[in-house]
């Protein structure tokens, strides 16, 4: 890491964050579970395999249309348990407050939360408060933990990964990120994007009680669809090929990311899984998906490929291919 001070990039997901995870975290915290570098950790109590998971939220604006700071808390945690296989069960919550901080609005943020974890079956059993000087913090800042259960027989991980496997995104990419730009900046855009933001646990339960054969799944948040596939491939044996035509963005979305020249593969995303499965069971599994309204527009957009290993490519709509490299920094800051 060549920086001496820390950048917004250093809080992107891209390359920076890695590096400062890498070179400054792991060498003091190094250890089996979190070496393994996971949406969430992996842990054995006494034959139980729990899985834990932490998340800090800095959004801004703290209401944006489809979500809210608190609901985007609860949902990103309970999706961090689910894409490693587990059964959410217990959240935490934290809260940083600025002096001066409308109660109504913490009050809408509550009960936001509230909804969500009522709606994924999770329940919020601890936390903290803390209120600081006016102009320390934006208004509102949040962490969330979250523990669950991971039943027994149910096992991801990216060693299983094999030449022929296919990737699948169980929908459309960049709707939370432009949602939010939108909102931060008064774009005005019409018609209006809405964040993605969602539960996933019950969609992937699905999948997983399916019998298919379920190597791996991570939530392309920060970073996107490009930065997610790029975290799972790098140093591996194998690359992977995505096929842009086969991408689904909506229209709102891509039309936005044109205008100001974004790459809707690396804009955020907060309802959605990005699964590696057996090349017999994509079908399969992308049917499951469509089923659940979260599910939809799930599509089959690439497969793992011999060369160029460590590598993720796109082939193009006019039929070329382009590396997908991890951006140094973020396209958009406080997303999440």
């Amino acid at each position: 890491m060549k920086k001496d001070k820390i950048t917004l990039a250093h809080g992107s997901g891209g390359k920076l964050t890695h590096e400062l995870v890498k070179q400054v975290f792991l060498p003091c915290f190094n250890n089996k579970a979190l070496s393994l570098l996971g949406d969430s950790a992996l842990l054995n109590i006494n034959g139980t395999k729990l899985a834990f998971t932490t998340d800090s939220y800095v959004v801004k604006p703290l209401f944006f249309p489809g979500g809210d700071i608190g609901m985007l808390a609860v949902n990103g945690t309970i999706n961090d348990l689910a894409v490693v296989g587990a059964e959410p069960m217990f959240l935490s919550a934290g809260f940083i407050i600025e002096e001066g901080f409308e109660l109504s609005l913490l009050e809408k943020v509550v009960n936001s939360m509230k909804e969500a974890a009522t709606l994924a079956s999770v329940e919020i059993v601890t936390g903290d408060t803390k209120v600081v000087e006016k102009g320390s913090v934006d208004g509102l800042y949040m962490n969330t933990c979250g523990i669950g259960i991971v039943n027994n027989g149910i096992n991801l991980c990216t060693s299983l990964i094999e030449i022929g496997d296919k990737i699948i995104i169980s929908g459309t990419i960049g709707d939370h990120g432009m949602a939010v730009l939108s909102e931060r900046e008064s774009l005005g855009f019409t018609p209006s994007i809405k964040s993605d933001c969602a539960p996933l646990s019950g969609m992937i339960k699905q999948i997983l009680a399916s019998g298919a054969h379920i190597k791996f799944m991570r939530d392309p948040t920060r970073g996107g669809l490009a930065t997610t596939l790029n975290e799972f491939v790098n140093t591996q044996k194998y690359g992977i090929l995505i096929d842009e035509q086969t991408i689904p963005v909506n229209d709102g979305v891509r039309a936005l990311c044109e205008i100001l020249g974004y790459d809707p593969l690396y804009i955020a995303n907060e309802g959605k899984v990005v699964i590696v499965v057996s090349a017999h069971d994509a079908d399969k599994v992308c049917e499951i998906l469509k089923d659940d309204s979260l599910g939809r527009d799930a599509a089959i957009i690439g497969e793992v490929v011999v060369e160029p290993k460590g590598k993720v490519c796109l082939k193009t709509v006019i039929g070329g291919t382009r590396v997908l490299d991890m951006l140094v920094g973020d396209q958009l800051p406080r997303i999440c």
